[in-house]
Parts: C-alpha cells; structure tokens; sequence
C-alpha cells in the first residue's frame, strides 16, 4: 500500500459514521414533513385534533437536539445543520418564545381599564376531573375575584358538573356579589363591568334542556361605553378537543373529538363574522383551548394576538400544579386579541390559590379614545 492510499483511507469516514449522517438526515427531512404538516393541517383537519396538543416546547427542542447531534457527526451535513437552524427559528415564533410585547404609557386622556380573564374551572365546584379544592370552596372563589378590584371580568364556566352540564341560575347572588357591577350572563359565560353596557348579543337557545351548553354561544360579546366610545369585549371559551375520560380505543373517543372540531369551527366562523362586521375597538380573551391561536388559528384581518408584556419565558398558562393533571405548566390555551389602536399598559398571568386549572389573564389597557364630552 502506497502513503497515498493509506492517507485517502485515514480520511474516508467509517461505514458507521456515514450511516449516522444518513439517519440524521431522514430524521430531519421526517422533522420538516411533521412540521409542515403541523402548520398546514392545524384548525383544518379534524384528525389532526390529536397532534395539536402537543407542546409547542418541541418545536423548539426537537431541532435544538437535532442541532446538537449534528455538530458530532461527520461527515458535516451542513445542508442537514442549515435546514434543522430554518425549522428551529419557524418553531421558535410558533412556540411563542421571547413573545413579549413592550408595555405603552395611555395617552393623555384616554380610558384606562383593568380587565380579569379566567377560566374558572367550573366555578366553585372543582374542575369535573378532579375535585382539588375541597367540599365548598364559594368563598374562597368570589374572594379571590374581588381582590382582583377589576373594571371589567371574563369568566368562563360559570357551571357546575355531574354527569354533564349543570346551569347556574345565580344572577341576584351575582348582583349581591358584586355591587357596582352589571351582570351579564350567558350560558357558561358571565361578564361583570362597572362601565356602562350598552349592547349585549345573546344567542337564541336550541329547544334541548343542555343546548345552551352544547349548542350555546362560546363568545359572548358585550359593549361597553368607555369614555367618548364603545368599546366591545368578547368573552370566550371554545370546546376543548377530546375527552380525557374516555379510552382511546373506544369509537365514542373518535366520534365526540370529531364532533368537537365541528362545534370549534362553527364557533369560530361566528366569532370571525362578528369581528368583521363590528367596527368598535374590541378585545377578545378567554380560554381557546388550543396553544395555536394567533399563529396558525388566526381571528380575521385586523385581529391581533398580543404578548404578555411581563412572564416567563415561553407563556404557558394551563395546568396549574395541584390541579389533578400531573403535568408541568407547558401550553398555553389562554389568549388575548386586541383591534382598533388598544394599548396594553400590563399584561400577565396570574396564578389563583387552586381555584382552577387555569392561571387567569390580567390585561390593563387603555383606548384610542378621550373623556367623553
């Protein structure tokens, strides 16, 4: 054997290294297809319900690792490392890292309001999964609301659950509650707000005694005068995708998911034809179920989902440690849209004393309009 040959040899990479490039480059090009799939197919096809839940976390953990290996193989898939840098960026945004957005000063004259979004995890009777707050946790729950000391409240689940559905007919203990405050309340949603309501848009109830949960109105909107406006406030809690309770192998598992998606699309289709015809400055908030929303769920031209403007790195808001889940806090269902010049002064997630799954929204924002004359 010549010094050449042997010198070509020495450089020649082992079968074994080239088969690992080989697989780290099918496992990337396998990565790009799940993702571009994942972006085409979210909110548009039912059976995909199942993949949506997944943590955003690993849009951005999967390539990050896929990086990492690549630095150690040879020989260098650079064209391998360039795409899995392009798939980890595009996840980054989607996974909502870094989403903060910077806090504005109102404008001299402008209508401050401290607004409370929650979902309150079937108001003071436990989640329906897990009881984890005790026998009788009603004072517990408006003593927590109150000290919020909010304008305006978007509650969602203002029910309680055996078996299914139960409506609460507690408006005057409401009113009692909360002095002050005009009481809206419809299905499983209740606004409270200190501000004048001058419009409320309920929708008709089906003949069915639990239609106005199966079939009622999952974005209540209510406007309000906020000095020299109208200002519209939707509260919303979308179906959430499958039923943890029911076994997978069951064909009543597949069919309650994919009547789910039908009511979540039906929902949505209404919420973005009411956005569209409404030209009031608005916000949206409530408890989405889905970690995709503004991203890949968008609500209509306009719409904009905002960023926490104090938080953790990657927001998450669902499931509060304690609650039952025996999950770390990694999505985040809970969400805010704004359209028409609404600033945000704060906006965070708060953590309730085991009240619910949930953390709650708590927004200060102020309106693109002055004192009314």
């Amino acid at each position: 054997m010549t010094e050449v040959q042997s010198s070509v040899d020495a450089e020649a990479p082992a079968p074994s290294r080239r088969r690992w490039s080989r697989t780290l480059r099918v496992v990337t090009a396998l990565w790009v297809v799940f993702f571009a799939a994942h972006v085409l197919l979210t909110g548009r096809w039912w059976l995909w319900m199942f993949v949506e839940p997944l943590p955003p976390l690993l849009l951005v953990a999967v390539p990050l690792l896929l990086l990492v290996l690549a630095a150690f193989v040879r020989p260098r898939p650079r064209w391998t490392a360039l795409v899995l840098a392009a798939v980890l960026v595009a996840g980054t945004l989607l996974a909502g890292f870094g989403g903060f957005g910077s806090a504005a000063a109102p404008k001299p004259g402008a209508p401050v309001l401290r607004i409370f979004s929650w979902n309150t995890g079937y108001w003071d009777s436990g989640t329906g999964y897990q009881d984890f707050r005790g026998d009788d946790s009603t004072e517990a729950l408006y003593a927590y609301l109150k000290q919020q000391n909010a304008d305006v409240y978007l509650l969602g689940e203002h029910l309680h659950w055996h078996d299914g559905p139960v409506r609460l007919d507690d408006e005057p203990t409401l009113r009692a509650r909360f002095p002050g405050y005009q009481v809206n309340v419809e299905g499983e949603l209740v606004t409270l707000s200190r501000l004048p309501v001058v419009g409320t848009h309920p929708r008709r109830e089906g003949p069915a005694p639990d239609d106005w949960y199966w079939h009622g109105n999952k974005a209540q909107r209510t406007d309000v005068r906020a000095g020299g406006c109208v200002f519209s406030l939707y509260n919303v809690h979308l179906p959430q995708p499958v039923d943890t309770r029911l076994s997978a192998f069951s064909g009543r598992f597949y069919s309650f998911a994919h009547g789910q998606y039908d009511r979540v699309e039906t929902e949505l289709a209404a919420l973005r034809a009411d956005l569209a015809g409404n030209r009031n400055p608005l916000l949206v908030a409530g408890d989405f179920n889905s970690p995709w929303m503004g991203s890949l769920i968008p609500l209509g031209d306009g719409v904009e989902a905002r960023d926490l403007t104090e938080g953790a790195p990657l927001p998450a808001s669902f499931p509060v440690a304690g609650t039952g889940w025996g999950m770390p806090r990694l999505w985040r269902l809970d969400w805010v849209f704004t359209r028409g010049e609404v600033d945000l002064a704060r906006y965070a997630f708060r953590s309730s004393p085991r009240l619910s799954d949930h953390q709650a929204q708590d927004l200060t924002v102020s309106l693109p309009c002055g004192s009314a004359r």
